[in-house]
């Protein structure tokens, strides 16, 4: 496919050295990483016979779920296999110390920096094809209705007999030739989503803004999700409520939480489907009238966009201790647990060779199901994490936005006073200028004056700047 600009090379190391993100995990979190056993052997069922198969980006290599789904007569059987990072890193030593300074893997376009060294996370962690490794099964029953039934979870072994990408899984359920460990999903999925949707969810379908590389050079372009992503994003939900519900229960854990959206920001979304002449019916939630956009129209990615600002103050929240570690004072009420864009309690434990407090909400739901007491390295951990996990996550955050605005900023240099096609995504503010939409180059990039949100019009390129990764639009004069 030819590109209208592309770039031969970006270097992105002064990003990393920046952000003071290396691979260097020092040698003893290394040396537990390349030497890692299963600690938990003797606890383990074994599912080796169960066909779970992972869905990921082709090129990934650190898989931490591998799923096998069938339908009958009372709904689905959903098997969803997690990494059991827990029980290759010793508690409290040097990788796990290692890891809770890290907090996530970062994504650079050009590689990421793993949250544990390669041979883990891409090795004796990772649910890979044809090998056997050990892993924390979930089985989950879903009603005919969408409703959850029975839930159970423990370690297990299991051994992946196919790794799957988002983009086959889709080509291949249009075709009418998914893998038999999958085709119940899209099934699945469309009944999750649509009951989501009842509960009051909100799920923005935006598309992601990536640099990516091939034989041209760097490029930018918006990945928009295939139905695989979304059926595969149920998975992962229903076993996050699953996790939040035996937490939240239980009264110990780690859940995380999103406050309702401002009603002031709902009804400037509001006021922008009236004035860009949408329709939002009268019954229709935030959730369901964004879901029934149209993808085709410029102004469904300006609402879209706006929608995505209904989803401030995400947190992570302790149950069982305050933040010293000692039982709270009293108990938390019911909507501080919630997350209002999930529409129910929600924790993340999907994820441990990514994300660092998926491995210790896991621990908690092994213990609380088996009736057992939370290992006192995890009730240690749980009051210091949140700190930890908000760090990281806007450290991943910086880490994306200075990588995209390097590649614009590069893509875009030496042409400054050309003029490019573009959507306003977001109006000027007091506090902020006007943001703009290019679709090739996929540019989102602040405009002066003040062009209307969801407008259409003609922009002239003021300012790229790699070594400030600055890029800056005026609307164009008229000729």
């Amino acid at each position: 496919m030819q590109r209208f600009l592309a770039a031969p090379d970006i270097d992105f190391d002064a990003i990393r050295h920046e952000l003071g993100v290396s691979e260097d995990y020092g040698a003893d979190a290394q040396a537990e990483a390349d030497q890692a056993i299963d600690r938990c052997v003797a606890d383990r069922d074994d599912h080796t016979d169960l066909p779970v198969v992972t869905i990921d980006p082709p090129t990934s290599m650190d898989l931490d779920q591998a799923v096998h789904i069938s339908a009958d007569d009372d709904g689905f059987l959903v098997h969803y296999a997690i990494a059991d990072v827990a029980a290759l890193v010793p508690p409290e030593g040097a990788l796990d110390q290692e890891s809770r300074r890290r907090g996530t893997t970062i994504y650079f376009p050009d590689r990421s920096v793993p949250l544990h060294p390669r041979s883990l996370s891409e090795g004796a962690g990772s649910l890979l094809p044809e090998q056997t490794r050990p892993c924390v099964l979930w089985t989950i029953r879903v009603h005919p209705d969408g409703t959850v039934g029975d839930v159970a979870v423990r370690r297990s072994t299991v051994r992946s007999v196919a790794k799957l990408s988002y983009a086959g899984v889709a080509a291949d359920a249009a075709a009418g030739r998914l893998h038999p460990s999958i085709a119940a999903l899209p099934a699945f999925g469309d009944l999750r989503q649509r009951v989501a949707l009842e509960r009051g969810a909100v799920e923005l379908d935006l598309p992601d803004q990536e640099a990516v590389h091939d034989d041209a050079g760097w490029h930018l372009e918006l990945a928009p999700h295939t139905p695989a992503d979304r059926w595969n994003s149920q998975l992962s939900l229903l076993t996050g409520m699953c996790a939040g519900t035996i937490m939240a229960d239980a009264g110990v854990g780690l859940l995380r939480t999103l406050p309702p959206a401002d009603p002031d920001a709902v009804q400037e979304l509001r006021n922008a489907a009236t004035t860009f002449g949408v329709d939002w019916p009268a019954e229709a939630t935030v959730g369901q009238f964004l879901a029934g956009l149209p993808p085709d129209r410029p102004t469904t990615l300006a609402l879209m966009s706006l929608g995505a600002t209904l989803m401030r103050g995400a947190d992570y929240l302790v149950l069982g201790t305050d933040r010293a570690g000692d039982p709270p004072s009293s108990p938390l009420p019911p909507e501080k647990m919630v997350h209002a864009a999930i529409g129910g309690v929600y924790a993340h434990v999907t994820a441990p060779l990514r994300r660092l407090g998926d491995r210790f909400a896991t621990e908690v739901c092994l213990a609380v199901t088996a009736g057992k007491p939370v290992p006192d390295w995890v009730s240690r951990a749980l009051p210091t994490l949140p700190k930890l996990l908000r760090s990281a996550d806007q450290l991943a955050a910086s880490a994306d936005r200075a990588s995209i605005d390097l590649t614009e900023s590069v893509l875009l240099a030496g042409r400054v006073g050309q003029t490019f096609d573009a959507v306003v995504l977001h109006a000027a503010t007091e506090h902020r200028p006007a943001q703009v939409f290019l679709g090739d180059p996929a540019v989102i990039a602040a405009c002066d004056g003040s062009p209307p949100q969801g407008s259409q019009l003609r922009v002239q390129l003021t300012e790229a700047d790699p070594a400030t990764r600055t890029v800056r639009f005026a609307p164009a004069r008229a000729s």
